[in-house]
């Protein structure tokens, strides 16, 4: 559904949900030359990796947390470790580590799909949330079954 959902940049990451739980998601987003800052078309645009992130921790968010009805980014930190150079599909680990009843912290990294998994960026965000009677989850699901 999350995927199904999606508007703009995210449908075009075409992103693939690789695990879900409680204690974090993985998502895979395939590569794609049309994100790439160079003529060679390996060196991933750091912008990308960052709203690539963001959108994993917002389903981290979703998934270990009830009864949101709406979240907004508060904070964003990216730290690129090197640069993010190849033509594999890109790894994002996202967990949400610490809630109260109005912000949600999150931890993440991000590398290539390759055999030294070497990361390519570590993150960090706060959300805001807004709590209500009626889910992300739960008004997601009636909208698509009164069409």
């Amino acid at each position: 559904m999350w995927n199904h959902r999606g508007r703009g940049l995210i449908t075009e990451m075409n992103l693939k949900i690789e695990k879900v739980a409680i204690d974090g998601v993985l998502v895979r987003m395939p590569y794609n030359p049309a994100f790439c800052a160079d003529e060679d078309k390996t060196l991933l645009h750091g912008g990308v990796l960052t709203a690539l992130l963001d959108s994993v921790f917002g389903l981290a968010n979703f998934v270990a947390i009830d009864g949101i009805s709406s979240m907004a980014t508060l904070d964003l930190r990216v730290d690129y470790l090197r640069p993010a150079k190849s033509r594999a599909d890109v790894m994002v680990r996202a967990e949400c580590i610490r809630q109260t009843r109005h912000i949600a912290f999150n931890s993440g990294r991000i590398w290539f799909d390759e055999p030294d998994q070497a990361e390519v960026a570590r993150g960090a965000a706060s959300f805001a949330l807004t709590r209500g009677e009626v889910s992300i989850f739960d008004a997601m699901t009636q909208s698509r079954s009164s069409k």
